[in-house]
């Protein structure tokens, strides 16, 4: 999750960034900090980063924490998933913006993915996102349209016609999924771009 990710980055242990986003989370609920979110002063992005900095510095100021769960209610989130997710990653020297940043994007990319396969999925059509999926980001090698068009029991035209639309398609979910998080449609292209940035870094 990019928020752990970002707390992480930072140079806290595993231990140390759940109880911090944990923190932030029971926070943010708390003081209901999400209505002070003006749409049109910028990015959530933005606002949550800033929030969760602010957040940081209070937590690292205070002399006595109290101890690891302290009472509090605790919230479910995945740590496990995104300690997993950190593992993976090759040693660099991301900032821990860069880092949040790059998990935000990662997040937008899996809710579009869930989001495109239950579409093409749907109205009896299951099993066909899989087949197509590996096509959104990679070129058809010699023989792959007559695979999954054997797969899929159509034509390779219709197969082709297929990708076409997916691919149609998850551009415009992507666009979708950002502009969710903007206060206006004039700061889609440059969230794009900085989304797009943020997945090559």
């Amino acid at each position: 999750m990019p928020l752990h990710a970002f707390i992480r980055r930072g140079g806290a242990t595993p231990a140390e960034a759940q109880d911090l986003t944990q923190g932030f989370f029971a926070r943010l609920l708390e003081k209901a900090w999400l209505l002070s979110a003006d749409a049109e002063r910028g990015r959530f992005r933005t606002f949550l980063l800033t929030a969760l900095t602010r957040f940081l510095a209070d937590e690292y100021d205070r002399a006595t924490a109290l101890k690891r769960g302290g009472g509090a209610a605790m919230l479910s989130l995945d740590f496990e998933a995104a300690e997993e997710r950190l593992s993976l990653e090759p040693a660099d020297e991301r900032t821990p913006e860069q880092a949040f940043d790059r998990a935000w994007a990662e997040a937008v990319l899996e809710r579009v993915l869930l989001r495109l396969g239950a579409e093409f999925d749907a109205g009896g059509r299951a099993g066909r996102f899989a087949i197509l999926k590996p096509f959104l980001t990679e070129d058809a090698v010699d023989g792959s349209y007559r695979d999954a068009a054997d797969r899929l029991g159509l034509s390779e035209s219709a197969v082709k016609s297929g990708i076409h639309r997916l691919r149609r398609r998850y551009g415009e979910m992507i666009r979708e999924e950002i502009a969710t998080t903007l206060a206006a449609s004039a700061d889609i292209d440059s969230e794009l771009e900085h989304f797009l940035m943020a997945l090559g870094g």
